[in-house]
């Protein structure tokens, strides 16, 4: 069944008309624009996409199955009008992406009965499509090539802002757009900040340094973390980074169909507080990952959704002692019919430099 075809079951469930998305992400998804301005509107048997002269012929190349629009008033005031063209009564708009601001500016200005709704596009890209997940795939690829990459580069002496720029001119190198978020490279005691993005810090010997990454490609993201040595650790450490390990590879292994957010988070957090460290790791298991980084359905105490095949999710168990250092790993996971397959596969044996 087709974007379109879902999104009109969404809209039906909900007694909508039509629906407005403008958020680019679900923008994208559901007509395949990449530019950075327009709408579409979509009803039962009508589909348009607004936007202005600038993108009208990129429009036109990308788009299938909506009939494009230029607007030459403001864009508010054209959905109106193509609202009224397509005899609208009840527009959904994304209220979780929408500003107060602008929420005023609907009321103002579309004569339709406003209806503010959440998820509706999301709960369609949860399950990733063989297309999306061949991007995916490639995406995921491009960071595992860039773990063996940067091996070369880690060394005492060598700022961790150098890495994540390496990082990233790298994945450039193989076709990623960019990052897919502001590359985290935590080394030493840094590396007890679970979002430590990269600093003028220098490398050290006997420090671990955790890097969490991922490349953009084609509108997808990958999301990946490996932690390595840089000389010979402590004992204290070596046992946080197997730890971690262990707890990583038990929360891969345990992924299937029909089991919940919450069954999927404990799998790793138990074997963590069974190793003394519970109070070291206090983020969720995982989240899903698709156009946005951080997507449905979350692997954390607090989820009772249960994984489907098509999903892709992320396990990235970590432990942070402050003063000390800390240690994640990560891998993007696909939900299949029969379990689970691996998108990241670089090595999560500990990498001593």
């Amino acid at each position: 069944m087709s974007k379109l075809n879902r999104l009109r079951q969404k809209l039906e469930e909900n007694q909508l008309d039509a629906i407005v998305i403008a958020s680019p992400a679900n923008r994208r998804y559901i007509s395949g624009f990449t530019g950075t301005s327009g709408a579409a509107v979509v009803s039962q048997n009508d589909a348009r996409f607004i936007t202005d002269f600038r993108y009208i012929d990129q429009a036109k190349e990308q788009i299938a199955h909506f009939t494009v629009v230029k607007h030459t008033q403001s864009m508010n005031e054209e959905i109106n009008d193509q609202l009224k063209q397509m005899n609208v009564g009840r527009v959904g708009f994304e209220k979780d992406h929408a500003s107060y601001s602008e929420y005023e500016q609907y009321k103002k200005i579309f004569t339709a009965e406003l209806v503010p709704v959440s998820g509706l596009v999301e709960d369609l890209r949860r399950i990733k499509s063989d297309d999306e997940l061949t991007i995916l795939k490639q995406a995921a690829k491009i960071a595992d090539d860039a773990f063996v990459h940067i091996q070369d580069y880690i060394k005492p002496g060598v700022k961790e802002i150098d890495i994540s720029n390496e990082l990233e001119f790298f994945m450039r190198q193989q076709g990623a757009t960019s990052s897919s978020f502001d590359i985290i490279v935590a080394s030493g005691y840094r590396a007890a900040l679970p979002h430590g993005v990269a600093s003028d810090k220098t490398i050290q010997n006997g420090e671990l340094v955790t890097m969490d990454y991922g490349a953009l490609l084609n509108g997808y993201c990958s999301d990946t973390t490996r932690t390595v040595a840089v000389g010979e650790i402590s004992s204290e450490l070596k046992q946080i980074y197997n730890t971690v390990l262990e707890a990583q590879k038990r929360g891969v292994k345990g992924l299937k169909p029909g089991i919940t957010g919450k069954e999927a988070d404990a799998i790793a957090r138990d074997y963590i507080n069974e190793q003394g460290y519970g109070d070291y790791f206090g983020h969720s298991t995982g989240h899903g990952v698709g156009m946005d980084v951080h997507e449905s359905p979350s692997l954390s105490s607090r989820s009772d959704m249960k994984l489907e095949p098509g999903m892709v999710v992320t396990v990235e168990p970590g432990i942070y002692i402050p003063n000390t250092g800390g240690c994640r790993i990560e891998d993007d996971i696909v939900i299949t019919e029969t379990g689970h397959e691996r998108l990241t596969n670089a090595e999560k044996e500990l990498v001593q430099l």
